[in-house]
């Protein structure tokens, strides 16, 4: 049975579609990502299902359970789900334990305590329960407002960007944490951000939003090295395109040579354009210009190699060389396509 689903939802505001069409299955004990750019409609679905909006059209479906659709509308309260914010919502007057303690309403005083010290010991926070939230770090925060979440068993978690507040230096570390913590109460959940590197390493599976839409859905690595859309390729990871003809099914021809690819691919058309990301590219000195030869605009040293930026067809991309290799402002260098997963996108 699935956690949640979404049946072509839709929502306007000022008679502008936010969300259009929008079909999403998560499965239990699954982490789903909503991926997307701001304005893509990511929160609003989350909304949505939350039952902070009503969705103008489609059905929303917890547990199988209808609570959104067909004339039924089933207030947040009764949904059985657990909200984690970008900004936690903690009660700032309220002690640690009594904001894990806050939602458990159905509970004796004898049952409402153990419950938070078995929410405190999952979380590893087992002595700062009489401690206030502003004696807290960030990360800290974070975890009772997950404890929180989970204390009283809820069908479903959502977590809107519940990780941009926190510390860089800790920021995945925290990630790890959290979903090691969601995994253990076997809880599926909904994670919305912006960010691809908390998305890869906080879900199992991506949905990349666009315009409102899920454009594409599936493991990061499917999304990463098999995108769908130009709009996926781009999002998930800098590139440029190349101008290409399909010669055979791992092989394309491209004005910087022979592009092999590493799993085959059947095209309809034999023109097109490679995605080409920063590390599939591979520069090396040129003894004299030819097409397959661009100029070095500039370098940065980052400790452990050099960067360089080069312009390809009109598009900027940055490449990274080992220290050996070293060249300067306005050398030229040849471009070479390393083999790798080819992004193909067929010419319309």
């Amino acid at each position: 049975m699935s956690s949640l689903v979404l049946d072509n939802l839709s929502y306007q505001y000022n008679e502008t579609a936010v969300i259009e069409g929008l079909n999403l299955t998560v499965e239990n004990d699954e982490i789903v990502c909503l991926l997307g750019a701001s304005g893509c409609g990511k929160t609003t679905t989350l909304k949505a299902i939350a039952g902070i909006i009503t969705a103008q059209q489609g059905k929303v479906y917890i547990n199988a359970k209808l609570v959104s659709g067909a004339g039924l509308f089933v207030a947040p309260e009764h949904r059985n789900i657990g909200m984690m914010f970008q900004d936690y919502a903690l009660f700032p007057h309220l002690t640690v334990a009594d904001n894990i303690a806050f939602g458990l309403t159905n509970m004796t005083r004898a049952q409402k305590q153990l419950r938070v010290e078995e929410m405190l010991g999952l979380v590893q926070l087992e002595g700062c329960a009489k401690r206030f939230p502003h004696q807290l770090s960030g990360g800290q925060q974070q975890r009772v407002a997950i404890a929180r979440a989970l204390a009283y068993k809820p069908s479903l978690l959502l977590l809107d960007e519940p990780f941009s507040n926190i510390d860089t230096q800790v920021r995945f570390e925290l990630i790890a944490d959290i979903r090691r913590i969601i995994k253990s109460q076997q809880v599926s959940a909904v994670f919305v951000t912006h960010s691809k590197e908390e998305a890869f390493a906080f879900s199992d599976t991506l949905a990349v939003m666009h315009r409102g839409k899920i454009a594409q859905q599936g493991t990061p690595e499917q999304l990463f090295t098999a995108p769908n859309s130009k709009v996926v390729a781009e999002f998930l990871g800098q590139g440029i395109y190349l101008s290409a003809e399909v010669l055979t099914a791992t092989e394309y021809s491209t004005r910087f040579g022979l592009v092999t690819s590493l799993i085959a691919n059947r095209h309809n058309s034999a023109q097109g354009q490679l995605y080409v990301r920063s590390h599939h590219l591979v520069l090396t000195a040129a003894s004299e210009q030819s097409e397959q030869t661009v100029k070095v605009l500039n370098r940065r040293f980052i400790g452990t190699s050099y960067v360089y930026k080069v312009m390809i067809d009109g598009q900027e991309v940055e490449v990274a060389a080992e220290l050996a290799q070293s060249f300067n402002l306005n050398e030229l260098v040849t471009i070479k396509i390393k083999p790798h997963t080819v992004n193909f996108f067929a010419d319309k």
